[in-house]
């Protein structure tokens, strides 16, 4: 019974790393049809998005299911509760990823991003995507040291966060406001995404170690920095 019990906590934490990374590959082609105009890969991205959302389900009805049978107690209590939280920021990962995928099919046949924003929301997929593959090896190796560093590379995505705005907020801005829209919401998504995966390695700290990421002040800094030419762009 117990080898049985540990087995269903191992497929919890399986669960948690396939999900994160669909929602690593969903914002990755989520940046690509948004930048090409691909109508075909956003209807994909949006589509697959029901897969993350059965595993969540699943994962939280074994989760449930064990708190009621076996009544964990110290860390597999934390392995449960916690796994619960992460599988809630993964979905939510993905709901973000189709958000940026729905507004490539809003926009079409136009084009929702302009040309001199391109690079920089390219970095902002690509860092996206880097965040939450580091947030899944975290999910498996319980490395404590590497979950913190994600962090202090978060700083990079609101570092381009904050290059979008100083493109809305020039005077040369000459792209309208419905498109300033678009990009104030695209920057919010990729924004709020690496939030997520930061979440997720931060959950996994408390894991490991019954502290919050918080209260362990690492020196520590970010190995994922912006390409240097994307605040120009």
């Amino acid at each position: 019974m117990r080898d049985a019990y540990h087995e269903e906590l191992d497929s919890i934490g399986d669960g948690l790393v396939e999900m994160a990374r669909l929602v690593g590959s969903a914002i990755g082609r989520a940046t690509a049809a948004i930048l090409d105009t691909d109508l075909k890969l956003a209807e994909s991205v949006i589509e697959a998005d029901q897969k993350v959302d059965d595993l969540q389900h699943d994962l939280e009805a074994r989760a449930i299911a064990l708190l009621a049978r076996q009544q964990p107690v110290a860390t597999d209590l934390r392995i449960v509760v916690t796994s619960l939280r992460m599988s809630a920021d993964l979905e939510r990962s993905g709901d973000l990823a189709q958000h940026v995928a729905k507004l490539t099919r809003l926009r079409y046949p136009e084009r929702a991003i302009p040309q001199d924003l391109h690079a920089t929301i390219l970095e902002m997929g690509q860092l996206a995507q880097r965040l939450m593959a580091k947030a899944a090896e975290v999910i498996v190796t319980k490395d404590v040291d590497l979950a913190l560093q994600l962090e202090q590379d978060d700083d990079a995505m609101d570092l381009l966060h904050r290059t979008l705005f100083q493109h809305l907020l020039d005077d040369r801005w000459k792209h309208g406001i419905e498109t300033a829209v678009d990009v104030t919401l695209l920057g919010r998504y990729y924004e709020r995404y690496a939030d997520h995966a930061v979440a997720v390695a931060k959950r996994v700290v408390f894991l490991v170690t019954g502290e919050h990421a918080d209260e362990l002040q690492p020196d520590i800094q970010p190995d994922i920095q912006p390409v240097s030419d994307a605040e120009g762009v």
